[in-house]
């Protein structure tokens, strides 16, 4: 069970990571706040191929949790702009988009699996020093 999690959030945040990076010059010229749309979504890729990475690599509860937080914020933040035209917030552009496509579908439903994934990882996972500590109060 655990490799798959792993997989499912590694997955889930290459697909938001490809699609950020992919669409991330697009988003240049969005309007409002002091922080340019396609920096956000720069930084959202790498943040999102960096974590996988470190979920496959290294899968602790505090990954599993940090994945959750990447992927779970991601998906809110595509459907909140989707529905909402809150303009912009503080130094965030207004990224207000109420148009939905193949792409914007991709990203959403990784970052929905790895949120998912990442949440029964976080869940279901011990961490090997607390294991050892726990057999240490044993002995």
């Amino acid at each position: 069970m655990g490799i798959l999690l792993r997989v499912l959030v590694a997955l889930g945040l290459v697909a938001d990571a490809v699609v950020h990076w992919v669409f991330a010059p697009e988003m240049r010229f969005v309007q409002g706040g002091s922080i340019r749309g396609d920096w956000l979504f720069y930084v959202q890729a790498a943040l999102a191929a960096a974590v996988a990475v470190l979920v496959l690599g290294m899968p602790r509860r505090w990954t599993y949790a940090v994945a959750f937080l990447v992927a779970g914020s991601a998906l809110g933040a595509v459907v909140l702009y989707y529905f909402v035209d809150v303009g912009a917030l503080g130094p965030l552009p207004n990224m207000h988009e109420p148009v939905w496509y193949a792409e914007k579908t991709i990203s959403a439903v990784g970052e929905g699996v790895a949120a998912l994934a990442a949440l029964v990882g976080f869940l279901t996972t011990r961490d090997p020093e607390r294991e050892r500590e726990g057999e240490r109060s044993r002995v």
